[in-house]
């Protein structure tokens, strides 16, 4: 049985990354291709789904096109030298089957200059610090189609995996990796670009610094709308537009919406991680526990502006950023109603993909609350502005979601952007000393 959620980026070697280190481009080059045909499709679905639920309305979104980490050197790290300017972008593509199971491509940009990806193609100047795999050599492992791990270890320091989802099996997260350049441990390196000094060292938070100043993650976005979500990653023929768009655009996503949700994993001042029972009025999963979650809205960004008229071009990156981030903390206040001023500064932890809506991509946040949940319980059941979209609050330990697989019981009870935000919280582990 394929996965319902999978893993596509993760933050863990920084235990998630703080605003400051999210960047965004926005584009209309990022938005969903359109073809006539899928169009008359999509308000189809619209006009039927409309006439079924009439309280249902339209809302723009924001679209996300790729994902791209930015690693260190080892020097940068250390204080002597400059980020090497290698850029991986995370994209979905590549599907086998195209709606079957998922994979990544890694897309390599070099100074501003996007290259061609597969194989992670290279310049002879950045050859020297990554180079691919000769099937007659033994100290370099690619990315292949069938997702074996990508590990470069020569005229590098030692590396830090970061994964990203590639294919499952069951409920269980198989990640595909590929890797940031750091410098663990204060150790040397016999290659020429580390300086092999026993007497240099890099006291561990001086390392924590600087890769909290030069590691940054950089969101490509579009603009979409609910009512291209319904008639395309909902749609029944979603398989179909998938394939359309590998066949007519190279990619599988081409005519999907792909908005970007939020989704929090908020932990009380006693240790407790909250979760939701949704409604079985909702749309999607029903009666399931979930975390409080929901979309960063493009009209935060652009008030006074119709949400059909928004473009890319009035909004402002920083402002995008902002919203991102602000908006998962708007969502629990609206959901477990506790006061905005309760709540920490959100941790990006990662991106997960929700498959039950064709890979629909999440950011998942840590977010810690000076409430303990008692308190929060008690200003769950007076009852918050969205308190429609659930009818019961549920509180495990951390030892508790720790445990939470596959094999789990409760894991049948999770719906799939839980699955994603628990993985993630496993992997990241941000509230841990």
């Amino acid at each position: 049985m394929e996965p319902e959620a999978t893993v596509l980026l993760h933050c863990a070697p920084w235990k998630g990354l703080r605003e400051a280190q999210v960047h965004v481009e926005l584009s209309a080059r990022y938005n969903r291709k359109r073809v006539t045909e899928v169009e008359q499709h999509i308000e189809e679905v619209w006009k039927e789904r409309v006439t079924q639920d009439p309280w249902l309305f339209n809302g723009a979104k924001f679209r996300l096109f790729s994902a791209s980490l930015i690693p260190l050197s080892c020097n940068a790290v250390c204080g002597a030298g400059e980020i090497y300017n290698v850029v991986y972008n995370v994209k979905q593509g590549n599907r086998k089957g195209l709606g079957d199971s998922d994979s990544v491509t890694l897309h390599r940009r070099e100074h501003g200059r996007e290259l061609e990806t597969g194989r992670v193609e290279m310049t002879e100047q950045s050859r020297r610090a990554f180079t691919q795999r000769d099937d007659k050599q033994n100290d370099i492992k690619g990315v292949s189609e069938n997702g074996r791990a990508f590990e470069e270890e020569r005229d590098v320091c030692k590396q830090q995996e970061i994964k990203c989802a590639q294919k499952d099996t069951g409920s269980h997260v198989h990640t595909e990796k590929y890797n940031m350049i750091i410098h663990p441990k204060n150790e040397g390196t016999s290659d020429s670009n580390c300086q092999k000094d026993d007497s240099v060292t890099c006291p561990q938070t001086q390392k924590e610094t600087a890769r909290a100043e030069h590691t940054h993650l950089t969101l490509q976005l579009g603009l979409t709308c609910y009512k291209d979500f319904l008639g395309t990653n909902w749609s029944s023929g979603v398989g179909a537009l998938m394939r359309r768009g590998a066949a007519e655009f190279g990619d599988p996503q081409a005519l999907l919406a792909q908005p970007l949700g939020v989704g929090g994993v908020l932990r009380t001042v006693d240790g407790l991680v909250v979760l939701l029972r949704r409604s079985q009025r909702v749309a999607e999963a029903p009666g399931l526990l979930d975390i409080p979650g929901g979309h960063p809205e493009p009209k935060a960004v652009c008030q006074g502006v119709n949400e059909d008229s928004i473009q890319v071009e009035q909004l402002a990156e920083s402002a995008v950023v902002r919203e991102l981030f602000s908006s998962v903390c708007t969502e629990i206040r609206d959901e477990v109603n506790v006061p905005l001023s309760s709540l920490s500064e959100p941790v990006l932890m990662g991106i997960a993909l929700n498959h039950t809506s064709a890979g629909r991509p999440s950011a998942e946040f840590y977010i810690s609350c000076s409430l303990s949940s008692k308190e929060v319980k008690e200003f769950y059941w007076q009852g918050g502005p969205e308190a429609h979209e659930s009818t019961d609050i549920v509180f495990l330990s951390q030892e508790e979601v720790m445990e939470l697989d596959e094999n789990a019981p409760l894991w049948k009870e999770l719906c799939p952007s839980a699955k994603g935000a628990v993985t993630l919280y496993r992997l990241v582990l941000p509230d841990k000393d």
